[in-house]
């Protein structure tokens, strides 16, 4: 699908005031170069990874895992959520799937069925729940919509649904009680921020999101983090040193991986472009990481 957004996307990221910068210390709209590509076909079609953008759709209509929408509450709010559950006969871990600054799409969807092949149960909540022009979410706004709203999502307003759904997790008589986190882009930073947060969280998964830069915000931080990141996406990755030193002085478990010529996006965009030649060889990377990170931390 084509995404002819990157224009109005560096005029919006160079007009928005500091105040609005939200839970990852920096501007989530800027560098979205790799979402601007068109990808005509699936880029692959392996089971044992996520489809790309244009392949989740279909994944999605044909998969055979219980899928279900559930509104999580949130004080006097509702959080729409949507949950995968895996097919195996004991109790599961659970991750919450944080959707990009294009809000709950069908691609953050398939991440989670993936997940729930995987043997996870699965939640992704949308963000957006309640900003709509008629009280919807993402579904209403549209995509060139959620990057508008997603501005007036503060890291209050993300720790504090995220304790919602993590709590609601908890809830699930199928789960085993451990929750992590994985986010993308403006989710993998909201997942790393939440994770500096709550202190109770088991684990939580970065994809190429910006960390924070004031060393306050660690203060709390315990649960591990994995942070996986294009090589070719210095935006966010010139902070990995300082987000590694301050989470060694609370002996926290930080494990980043950039992958060469990978960019921005790449689970998202695996066939790449010219500039990222390397997002497919990453995505067969990460992902494995992923599911050992996971593991050893949920089971």
């Amino acid at each position: 699908m084509k995404r002819q957004m990157f224009t109005w996307l560096c005029a919006a990221a160079i007009a928005a005031p500091a105040a609005a910068q939200t839970a990852q210390g920096a501007d989530p709209h800027a560098g979205h170069m790799m979402e601007q590509q068109t990808t005509a076909a699936p880029a692959q079609n392996n089971p044992n990874l996520p489809a790309d953008n244009a392949g989740a759709p279909a994944r999605l209509k044909n998969s055979p895992r219980h899928q279900e929408w559930v509104d999580v509450k949130d004080g006097d709010k509702k959080i729409k959520s949507f949950v995968v559950y895996p097919e195996r006969p004991d109790k599961a871990p659970v991750v919450i799937v944080i959707h990009e600054i294009f809000g709950l799409s069908d691609w953050v969807r398939g991440v989670a069925d993936q997940l729930a092949r995987d043997g996870y149960i699965a939640i992704a909540p949308d963000l957006l729940s309640g900003l709509g022009p008629n009280g919807g979410g993402s579904q209403e706004l549209g995509e060139q919509g959620s990057t508008q709203a997603i501005r007036n999502v503060s890291v209050d307003d993300t720790n504090r649904m995220l304790d919602a759904v993590r709590a609601y997790a908890k809830t699930i008589s199928s789960s085993n009680g451990k929750v992590a986190t994985l986010g993308f882009c403006w989710g993998g930073g909201t997942s790393f921020s939440y994770a500096l947060h709550q202190p109770a969280l088991d684990a939580a998964v970065s994809f190429y999101g910006p960390m924070p830069t004031d060393a306050a915000r660690y203060a709390n931080a315990k649960a591990p983090i994995l942070g996986l990141y294009g090589g070719n996406d210095n935006r966010v990755n010139a902070n990995i040193d300082f987000a590694k030193s301050e989470l060694a002085k609370h002996h926290v478990d930080y494990e980043p991986h950039i992958f060469d010529g990978a960019g921005h996006g790449f689970l998202r965009q695996q066939s790449g472009n010219e500039q990222a030649p390397g997002n497919m060889k990453a995505t067969e990377q990460a992902w494995p990481l992923v599911l050992a990170f996971l593991k050893r931390h949920l089971q």
